[in-house]
């Protein structure tokens, strides 16, 4: 379909639609401002999906209609309007005050150094990339991606108040993060067991070996270890019931909606907390399970990590505090979800067990999941000749091989 930009044919003021990557654009001016809007899906030759040509020109009518810019005025700065936008996440959307203090501090050290003090209406699109593209240097895809999607935020905040015409972010592609490249690192068999020997014999360690096997063998987050209950450990059935985390000070729910779960306990897990349930003074339903020992508080999340890199550099590993192999107190999550990948935990269970929002977080576990190739062997016991009976050892084979 030829590209239509509108010159020579359309009259001043009535706007202008091309296409890019199979959508008509729209773009106009309005109050000394450019506008710019997907109108929708361009329609392909047979089908009924999407827009003709004729229907694109109708949605950029409307939308002329419809939306108008009047500049503000007094122009506000990137920095003056992402406050505001702040103080709307945390009173109106109800974000958690961790997410506001990673948005918080995503501001403070890359946006606001680079856009702060810009008038928000003059930022374009390509000083979006550019920014993009600088911090692609130093910075994760992720790392990018979440930089993205909060300017995104704050620029749709921004055309919701009229503080600008349209948000130049939803120009910009979003970066490509390959979830089958897992950026992660886990410890082995007998790392783990080095860290367990190294743990001090002091009051503190012995409650942080229960805690390091629970961890791993679980796949709780820290916060969520640090906010567990007993009343949450489930003995006969050999569960753990995941209802609270405790993040920089504050109790809240987990993560998201998935985060809130239920999770299978090894007997190896179970024993260790009986062990550590005999041993603590706050055995309630209502105590912590990994209090603090002296207190039954909750036990501060930067010493446990700095207890834990200690143990790491006892056991050999070569740690420093913040850098060095790469493993943090979190690897203990990866550690549980690679050896449950390893086993064939299918990858849907391993996503509810772990509490991912998106399945393609979970899906950078897969690479340690068993071989595909010995599906056939699944398949001939299944539908091979030994099965054709469906007899006593047809069914005692299936028995045995699963």
């Amino acid at each position: 379909m030829k590209q239509h930009d509108g010159s020579n044919r359309r009259s001043y003021g009535s706007g202008s639609i091309t296409i890019r990557n199979g959508a008509y654009y729209g773009k106009w001016r309005a109050g000394g401002q450019q506008i710019k809007r997907k109108l929708g899906p361009v329609r392909q030759p047979g089908t009924r999906s999407g827009l003709t040509k004729a229907q694109a020109e109708g949605q950029l009518r409307k939308l002329m209609a419809e939306v108008s810019y009047t500049p503000p005025a007094a122009r506000l700065s990137f920095r003056e309007v992402a406050e505001r936008y702040l103080d709307h996440v945390q009173a109106v959307r109800q974000r958690k005050t961790s997410t506001v203090s990673d948005y918080r501090s995503m501001l403070n050290a890359h946006l606001d150094p680079y856009f702060g003090s810009r008038a928000i209406e003059r930022i374009t699109a390509d000083e979006i990339a550019s920014y993009m593209a600088l911090k692609g240097r130093t910075l994760k895809p992720k790392t990018i991606l979440n930089h993205r999607n909060f300017a995104h935020g704050v620029f749709a905040y921004a055309v919701k108040r009229k503080l600008v015409a349209s948000n130049p972010v939803a120009e910009i592609d979003r970066p490509s993060v390959d979830a089958s490249s897992p950026d992660f690192r886990f410890l082995d068999a007998e790392q783990l067991a080095a860290v367990l020997r190294a743990v001090p014999g002091d009051t503190l360690g012995a409650m942080e070996g229960a805690l390091y096997r629970v961890a791993v063998m679980t796949g709780l987050r820290q916060g969520e270890l640090v906010a567990l209950r007993w009343r949450d450990v489930d003995w006969t059935a050999r569960k753990v019931r995941v209802r609270q985390n405790y993040t920089r000070g504050e109790w809240g729910t987990p993560k998201s909606r998935r985060s809130t779960r239920t999770v299978p306990l090894a007997d190896t897990a179970a024993a260790a907390l009986e062990q550590h349930s005999q041993r603590s003074l706050y055995q309630g339903d209502d105590d912590l399970v990994f209090g603090h020992p002296h207190t039954g508080r909750p036990y501060d999340a930067s010493k446990m990590r700095k207890r834990f890199y200690d143990a790491m550099r006892g056991a050999g590993l070569g740690h420093r505090v913040g850098q060095a192999n790469g493993i943090t107190f979190h690897s203990l999550r990866h550690t549980y979800g690679t050896r449950m990948a390893a086993v064939g935990v299918p990858m849907r269970t391993l996503q509810e067990w772990m509490g991912h929002k998106d399945f393609a977080t979970t899906l950078k576990y897969a690479d340690y999941a068993p071989d595909p190739a010995q599906g056939a062997a699944f398949a001939e016991l299944a539908f091979g000749a030994a099965s054709a009976q469906y007899g006593p050892s047809a069914a005692g084979a299936t028995s045995a091989l699963f």
